[in-house]
């Protein structure tokens, strides 16, 4: 399983806002939005301070759904988890983050890499759901 440790917002903390330029297309080019306004990025991705936590991806499990080596994710613990759900568990002693299958028979961790298993939860795991993956961030 993945190392991850997680980083908490600091509420005290001083929030640098950056000037968002406008929109930009994927399509064809057009001419570029005089519009400016600042766009605080704390503000956009953490909805609820208090429960929002950092961490940095170690391993490859989850290459195919975009979350690879060193990238940043973004974890809510005040949301609730939900079937197809990205989510940090922690699972006997370990954090770790897959996507979450729901069924019938129980709580399944999937991983978003052919290389890894699923992880069947059973009573004997000592297993939560910590938190809910709101947002990616990457180096490009």
């Amino acid at each position: 399983m993945e190392k991850m440790i997680p980083y908490p917002i600091d509420n005290e903390q001083s929030v640098a806002e950056f000037e968002l330029c406008g929109e930009v297309k994927a399509g064809f080019p057009s001419p570029a939005d005089d519009m400016h306004e600042k766009l605080d990025l704390v503000r956009m991705l953490v909805k609820h301070p208090a429960s929002t936590f950092f961490f940095r991806i170690s391993g490859t499990s989850m290459v195919d759904a975009s979350l690879d080596e060193g990238d940043i994710i973004i974890v809510d613990k005040s949301l609730d988890p939900y079937d197809g759900c990205i989510a940090v568990c922690y699972i006997d002693g370990e954090f770790t983050v897959k996507r979450v299958a729901i069924d019938s028979e129980g709580v399944s961790l999937m991983p978003a890499n052919r290389r890894y298993k699923p992880i069947r939860i059973s009573a004997e795991n000592n297993f939560i759901v910590w938190g809910i993956v709101t947002f990616v961030i990457k180096k490009v």
